[in-house]
């Protein structure tokens, strides 16, 4: 069931990944562990990033290579054989990720918020059949939201077909579905209830397009899945006991996004550097011999460098929060709290993604805009994540706490 290859495809065409007998790494013993391995994963990925970006080279084997080393084991308690990581502690690798390679970073977010899925829940049966699974390198990726339907409507179905469902509909944005061993969503049961099923990825009937047209995060895998009477079994619809009030899973979600962003800025900081040490020289008019030591270059690149710290820390500084919130007898309030953090560090990981993507060009002349550099993408990739959530309305659930006490929504956009 494994991803270890995909068929040279088009847009309008099923994409096909055939299977291989692969296991993942050994679980690592603790999170330093960890850190050890994604230091070398992340510059393995790090290889040929923005290459792959403009030619539409799909990161099959790079998320492989992730879920190989074990790094989607992160948050895997230690009662289950992980090695229990805090949400502090997973964010500084997915920093470090998306800071090579964003469409990568952001196509593992379905998996890590399955797992967040599985420690908020009380189905203690799910953690123990699925928690295995994730320390054996497999990938999960998500088909659950539909186009056009406002509000997280569905409108798939699930209906009952003698001891099994069958499953009909069409999915967008199906994020990391691609590169997924398993693949869950969401439908409506006859009971017209929402709940969420999870199949193999090569279930019959299941169809995974490669098909997103996004201006960036071209390799996220965010196509179309499409549910063609597809057979799902009783033991593969997924029961939910969530503790009641806010959902952790709610601030991790979003917490993604800006994580995601803010290694948009650091990668811009890399590439600004690198190009002006290597291929700028100093306009006509410029009293410098080099473009390193021109002072309206040092002061482009010393902002860029500003604006991704600040991003940085704020993720940090609001997955801390989430921690503290998940502390145990922690009051509700302390939640709250933490999305609240969130949706600053979210806000500031925006502007500084989008600032950071447009100040890289002020470091050379027109050469910067070659199609060979390919620096657009910092731009093209901060401005297609950043939609997810407009920053607008992150400033205004802010304010309105500050003012009135107001609560955040819940959602996970």
């Amino acid at each position: 069931m494994s991803v270890s290859e995909a068929l040279d495809i088009g847009a309008d065409e099923e994409a096909q990944a055939p299977s291989s007998g692969r296991r993942g790494a050994s679980p690592a013993l603790d999170v330093e562990d960890l850190y050890q391995r994604a230091e070398e994963v992340v510059a393995e990925v790090a290889v040929g990033a923005a290459d792959r970006e403009r030619d539409r080279v799909m990161p099959y084997d790079q998320v492989r290579r992730v879920a190989s080393a074990g790094l989607f084991t992160f948050r895997v308690p230690t009662s289950y054989g992980g090695p229990g990581a805090t949400v502090a502690q997973l964010f500084r690798f997915v920093l470090d990720l998306a800071a090579v390679d964003s469409n990568v970073a952001q196509s593992l977010r379905p998996g890590y918020l399955f797992i967040e899925g599985l420690l908020a829940s009380g189905a203690e049966a799910d953690r123990q059949r699925w928690f295995p699974r994730v320390l054996a390198g497999d990938v999960f990726g998500n088909a659950g939201w539909e186009r056009g339907a406002a509000n997280g409507v569905v409108r798939a179905r699930l209906t009952r077909d003698g001891d099994h469902f069958r499953a009909n509909g069409t999915k967008s944005y199906s994020t990391g579905a691609l590169f997924a061993d398993w693949v869950s969503g969401a439908v409506v049961n006859d009971d017209e209830e929402t709940v969420s099923f999870i199949v193999p990825r090569d279930r019959e009937g299941l169809r995974l397009l490669d098909d997103w047209d996004g201006a960036g995060q071209r390799l996220t895998a965010s196509g179309t899945t499409v549910l063609d009477d597809m057979v799902v079994y009783p033991d593969e619809v997924r029961t939910h006991s969530s503790r009641p009030g806010r959902s952790p899973v709610t601030a991790v979600a979003q917490l993604f996004l800006a994580a995601v962003m803010a290694g948009i800025a650091r990668n811009a900081l890399s590439d600004a550097v690198s190009f002006t040490r290597d291929h700028a020289r100093p306009i006509k008019h410029s009293a410098a011999e080099r473009s390193v030591e021109d002072p309206y270059v040092q002061h482009a690149v010393g902002e860029i460098s500003a604006r991704a710290f600040l991003a940085e820390a704020g993720v940090l500084r609001a997955a801390a929060s989430i921690d503290r919130a998940l502390t145990p007898g922690a009051p509700a309030e302390l939640l709250t709290a933490a999305s609240i953090d969130v949706a600053q560090a979210q806000f500031g990981a925006a502007e500084a993604s989008l600032r950071c993507a447009e100040l890289v060009f002020d470091v050379g002349g027109a050469s910067t805009t070659l199609r060979e550099h390919n620096l657009d993408r910092h731009w093209r990739n901060a401005r297609t994540v950043a939609n997810h959530n407009p920053r607008a309305y992150k400033a205004a659930v802010v304010g309105a706490y500050r003012l009135n006490g107001s609560e955040p929504p819940g959602s996970l956009f």
